[in-house]
């Protein structure tokens, strides 16, 4: 049979790599796909997403308000921060008049992180002093001075006490007691809309089949997404996983969609998004 080959672009972490396991491994039925994995950060991802580039990427999702035209967001492959998320880190702890005048270190423009900085602190991008890092390198980037406060993703919300560094926010804390405990939504997945409608649901299917192989063999899939982890043993790894890959990733739910229009909405709202957001699901 002819396999019909689809790029798909997700960043180089462990929860990624857990919920791609069985696709990377071809552990599932593949109806006739084959996937390219494009492992990129979420910035690089971001951007190629407003060229249309692959035909199904992780994205942030303050960056789908800028994609939407191109691309469906996927039902499942969420990322939420439910009761955690993205965290503002210093060498010693700051306030957030302290932080509006700092140099801060941050992943990415259109990261969901991003946003939710501006929300914390009130203020819009141009009026902050920041410098975009790559992820894994913010740690870096604040211990050599090159910033006094990191916006750090990924594992990194596990690992900065290591770092000898301070928690001054945890976003994702604050999201929920401003918003009916709602999660902060982080990133989705998207896919392009060049595809016909009953081909974005063969692969809808196929994408969350690999999250349910994964979350019902996590003995076999955290141990591979460990190799995607940096400066993480195997318990860390695995509670991180834990984190960003369970029941809102099989699928948002009402929960999950309100925390997107909630999120989108008030950047509009705010001046921060160029138009209110319609959100547009596989089904």
């Amino acid at each position: 049979m002819h396999e019909r080959a689809l790029t798909l672009g997700h960043s180089p972490d462990p929860d990624d790599a857990f919920m791609f396991y069985a696709l990377a491994k071809e552990l599932i039925p593949m109806h006739g796909f084959r996937f390219e994995h494009i492992l990129q950060d979420i910035q690089t991802l971001n951007e190629r997403a407003t060229r249309g580039e692959l035909d199904i990427s992780a994205i942030s999702i303050h960056a789908y308000a800028y994609v939407s035209d191109k691309y469906a967001l996927l039902p499942s492959g969420a990322s939420m921060g439910d009761g955690y998320g993205p965290m503002l880190v210093a060498k010693r702890a700051l306030t957030p008049a302290q932080i509006r005048q700092a140099k801060i270190a941050v992943p990415g423009t259109m990261t969901s992180a991003f946003l939710a900085l501006q929300f914390w602190l009130g203020c819009p991008a141009q009026e902050l002093h920041y410098e975009v890092v790559p992820f894994d390198q913010i740690f870096q980037a604040v211990h050599q001075g090159r910033a006094e406060v990191g916006l750090i993703i990924h594992e990194g919300q596990l690992t900065y006490a290591r770092e000898g560094l301070e928690v001054c926010v945890d976003l994702g804390v604050w999201w929920g007691e401003t918003q009916d405990g709602l999660p902060l939504p982080l990133g989705g997945n998207v896919i392009h809309k060049r595809h016909a409608p009953a081909v974005r649901k063969q692969i809808s299917d196929l994408l969350t089949a690999s999250i349910r192989y994964g979350l019902d063999h996590r003995a076999e899939a955290v141990p591979y997404a460990l190799q995607f982890a940096r400066d993480m043993e195997l318990d860390l790894a695995d509670r991180f996983v834990g984190m960003y890959v369970n029941q809102l990733t099989l699928d948002y739910g009402e929960r999950g969609r309100e925390s997107i229009r909630r999120f989108l909405g008030l950047g509009y709202e705010r001046g921060l998004l160029p138009h209110r957001q319609e959100l547009e699901f596989v089904t």
